[in-house]
């Protein structure tokens, strides 16, 4: 259901013409851009925030509901409320999948500058042992 909801978010933004430009980044990088304050999105949904916990102080804003129901609008919106456009952001969510789809909707729909998309997700924050927190 949610690979679903992402391949359609893909096809509409691909029909929009140019693809997005989104910077990939590793754990590294995601851990360096954090601590010098720029904003992280967790757009995964609040069952995997519990699983795995979150990064200290990233922004819990669900992406893809648990029924693979995306509503971009209320999406940006949200997002607006803790970034930007003229802020960079970095979004992250279970594997890296998801968050494709949605750094290409700030970057293409709400005109947002600096788009960071974390490579491997949480799957690598964790594998790497870097630091999580039960509670946001």
């Amino acid at each position: 259901m949610i690979k679903q909801a992402i391949a359609s978010a893909l096809l509409c933004l691909c029909a929009l013409g140019a693809a997005a430009k989104v910077i990939n980044i590793d754990s590294t990088e995601l851990a360096r851009l954090a601590a010098s304050g720029v904003t992280v999105i967790d757009i995964r949904t609040a069952p995997e925030w519990q699983a795995t916990g979150v990064i200290a102080g990233s922004k819990l804003l669900t992406f893809v509901d648990e029924k693979g129901r995306i509503d971009p609008a209320a999406w940006l919106e949200k997002v607006k409320s803790v970034a930007k456009p003229d802020q960079p952001v970095i979004l992250i969510c279970r594997s890296g999948n998801r968050s494709i789809a949605a750094t290409q909707l700030l970057s293409e729909q709400a005109a947002y500058k600096t788009v960071y998309n974390a490579n491997g997700g949480m799957n690598a924050w964790v594998k790497e042992g870097r630091l999580i927190t039960h509670s946001n």
